[in-house]
Parts: structure tokens; sequence; C-alpha cells
């Protein structure tokens, strides 16, 4: 790749799993919106959940996530017992005949709850929300606690999916990222998963890690592959260690250059390729036959804070420390502190601290991100028929495409947008062109590829 698109690699842009993105987020929102806005979400329209489940039994250092490592299971405990006053307390507060079509565990780690009480957990949200009989029930899970207790009571809960932490197979990587799981504990875990009868398997892949190279990121590729998972996310290290302390253990001087990071990305996606896996976006792939693949070929395919997704409500509620919630007015989030989390729920408070407002504009502008996230094209004139606005409301992005047009990451055919395949690895730099909000401070958001 020449200077010319190293540019645009180079360039810290938002990810757009949500618009606007949470660096928008303020104070200025709190728990009284927090409630209007809960009481806007009516039937028909389904909903999400999320539930954030803010621990781990060991600290990985390439780790971006909201997650603490407990020095005894009480904290657990306690924390369990608050998340169950935010469930009770945001039933309350919705209409009872929503109902729910997703529910996703996310952490941290979800597989380090004991097994009953993550079977209590289940059972609390399924008396407190209505599913709908095919709802999705999905769960992160590290294969170094997939003990078979907590596969079962994956199982008697319902739990329809669940995404495997991988990372990279090479065993010296791992060692830099203290993240050490053999191919073989994988290999066991996606065994016994199926026999549980749990047959939707993700697997999490990354690039950009300390002494990775092309070649191990291929490998890695390869074996995961070999183990026929469904879906397989592959992201970038972020590498933020004044945002994420326990960052500073990864040396700076082991980390890929642009241009390798480039070159593995490249390499785990024709191999995945290669191997019939279906590319989803510009960082997720699925088996032909998944739902992933086949709401990507009908142009159904969303995008919200798990990634690219099948789920099409429009709500998204987040329970837990630092959940975010997508509502009809805008976004909401929860405390991240664990402590202030759990004190304000203690005293039967909404823990909410900060979020953003979403006007039609910023809706216009959201539904033109998705689309372009998730098809590679966008009809301009088709887009603002819908909202009922006029094309002059994208007149500066139009002219900010121009240089990426210049540079053939994207062709505009008057109100016509296409990402061609040259431009697709830069997504996320021609999405940013639809973003009014973006601030001058690049270096907060993760680097374009």
């Amino acid at each position: 790749m020449d200077e010319q698109l190293l540019k645009y690699a180079r360039m810290a842009v938002p990810r757009y799993t949500s618009y606007p993105t949470a660096l928008q987020f303020h104070s200025g929102i709190g728990v009284t919106d927090y409630r209007q806005w809960l009481k806007a979400v009516t039937p028909p329209e389904p909903i999400s959940l999320y539930v954030h489940i803010p621990f781990c039994q060991t600290l990985c250092w390439y780790c971006g996530c909201n997650t603490t490592i407990p020095n005894n299971y009480g904290r657990v405990s306690s924390y369990l017992e608050m998340l169950k006053t935010e469930i009770e307390l945001t039933s309350q507060n919705i209409h009872p005949d929503v109902k729910v079509s997703h529910l996703h565990f996310g952490g941290g780690t979800p597989s380090y709850l004991l097994p009953d009480h993550f079977e209590q957990l289940t059972k609390l949200l399924k008396n407190n929300f209505n599913f709908l009989d095919d709802a999705e029930l999905a769960v992160e899970a590290d294969p170094r606690t997939l003990s078979d207790d907590i596969i079962s009571a994956f199982s008697n809960s319902g739990i329809t999916r669940v995404s495997l932490g991988i990372q990279d197979f090479n065993p010296k990587v791992q060692a830099l990222i203290n993240r050490i799981q053999s191919e073989e504990l994988v290999s066991r875990s996606v065994l016994r998963l199926r026999a549980a009868g749990i047959k939707a398997i993700n697997f999490d892949l990354m690039y950009g890690l300390p002494g990775q190279t092309v070649e191990a990121a291929q490998q890695s590729a390869i074996t995961a592959a070999q183990l026929k998972p469904d879906r397989i996310a592959v992201f970038g290290y972020a590498h933020v260690p004044w945002f994420k302390k326990h960052q500073r253990v990864i040396r700076s001087d082991l980390l890929p250059d642009i241009k390798e990071r480039i070159k593995q990305a490249d390499a785990i996606a024709h191999t995945l390729s290669d191997e019939g896996f279906i590319r989803i976006g510009f960082d997720h792939f699925a088996q032909p036959g998944d739902s992933l693949s086949i709401a990507e070929k009908n142009g159904t395919l969303r995008r919200n804070f798990q990634g690219y997704t099948t789920d099409k409500a429009q709500t998204l509620i987040g329970l837990g420390a630092s959940s975010i919630s997508t509502l009809p007015g805008g976004y909401c989030q929860n405390d991240p502190h664990l402590g202030q989390y759990m004190s304000a729920l203690k005293d039967k408070k909404f823990a909410v601290v900060k979020g953003v407002a979403v006007d039609d504009d910023d809706r216009l502008r959201r539904e033109a991100i998705n689309r372009l996230m998730c098809d590679f094209n966008l009809n301009l004139q088709e887009l603002c028929q819908t909202y009922h606005r006029t094309l002059d409301v994208f007149e500066d992005s139009l002219s900010s495409l121009k240089l990426l047009q210049d540079d053939g990451l994207v062709v505009v055919d008057r109100a016509v947008i296409t990402v061609p395949p040259r431009g697709r690895r830069f997504i996320r730099n021609i999405a940013a062109c639809f973003d009014q909000h973006l601030l001058q401070d690049q270096k907060k958001h993760s680097l374009a590829v």
C-alpha cells in the first residue's frame, strides 16, 4: 500500500457502533431523561438487552473493556444483587407488552459467574421481560473458565450462541498478552458446547498484537477456520496505555507498524475467505448459511455495540456498570465505576451518569452511516425522501468525500455512493464524512485499520 492510502489507515476514526458516538456523551443527560426515554419504548417493536459482567479471572494485557479482577467472589455476588435491582427497576419503567428479541451477556467474562448464579440471572431477566419464542440468547466466554458446569448452565438457560475470545493461537503472542490458551483447549470447548446443544459458536481474532507476525496471524486464521465456528470477528489491537493503564506492560517496540497491521488484516481476511467464510462488513466473517451472511445478502444487516448483527431492534437496553442504552430519545450510559454504580442501585436509583439526546439530523446520519457500513452502498436521494429532507443536508458530506473519491476509495454518482473493494478497508473514513459531531482530537479513536 502506497503512502497515498496509508494516510487514511493512520487516521483515528470512530468504529460507528453508535451515532452520535460515545465521545459526544455528557453529564447533562441523566436519570430523568432515561426514565422518560424508557417509557417512550412501546410495542410492537421488539427490544434487545445487554448485560455487562465486569469481572475476569485474570487480566489480559491487550484488553480495552471495562473489567476488573475481584479479590474474592463476594464482590461478584454483591454486584449481582445490584444488577437484580436494576433489572427490576427497568422492567417497572417500560411497557409490559414490549418483547425481547435479543439478549447478550458481555464483559468482562460472563463465564466467570458461578453456574447457579448465571441460571438465576437469566431466569430473573425472563421473569421481568417478555421474550419472543425465537429470541437469540448470546454470551461471551473465556475458554480458560469454561467448565462443564457453566456450559450446562448456558444450556439450561436457553443460550443459543456463545462467543469465544481467541485473539491468536501462537504461544509467543499469547505470552505477550497474558492470555495462554492452547488450540486443544479451544477445540475441546467447541466440542463440549455443541454436545450441550449450543450450535452457534463465534470466535474473536485480533491483529496488531505484540510479537504478532503475518505468518502467525494467517496460521491463527487457518486454525480457527478448521474448528468451523459460525462467525469470526477480526479486530485490530488498539494500544491506548494512557487510557488503559495495564497496557503499559506491552512494549510499544513489539507492536507491528501500520503496514504490518494491514498485511496481517489482509492475511486473515484472505485466509478466511479461502476457507469458505463470507466477509461481512469490514471486520466480520460468517459461514454461508449463518443468519449474518443471509442478512448481508438480503440487505437487512445492522450494526450496534456488538458490531455487525442481525438484530433489527432499534432499542437496546444496557444493564450493569458502564452499559450503554440506545433509546428513542438518545443514548444513556451507566456509571463505569463499580462502586458508584452499586451505590446508586442500593438507593433504588438508576446509575445513568451521561448520554446524549438525538435529533432528526442525528437519526438521518445514523442511518446513512449504518447503511454504508453494512452495504457499502447508499442512495442519498431515497434516504432523504424517507426522512423528508433534501439533499442539501449532505452538501458538506459530499464535499468531504471528494478527496476519497480522487483516491479511488469511493464512487459518487449523483446521489448514489458506492464503496469499491479498494475502499472497503477504509469504510470508517468514508462514514466519518457524514459525522457532524466528529471531534478534532482524533487520538481518542482507534486507527482506521
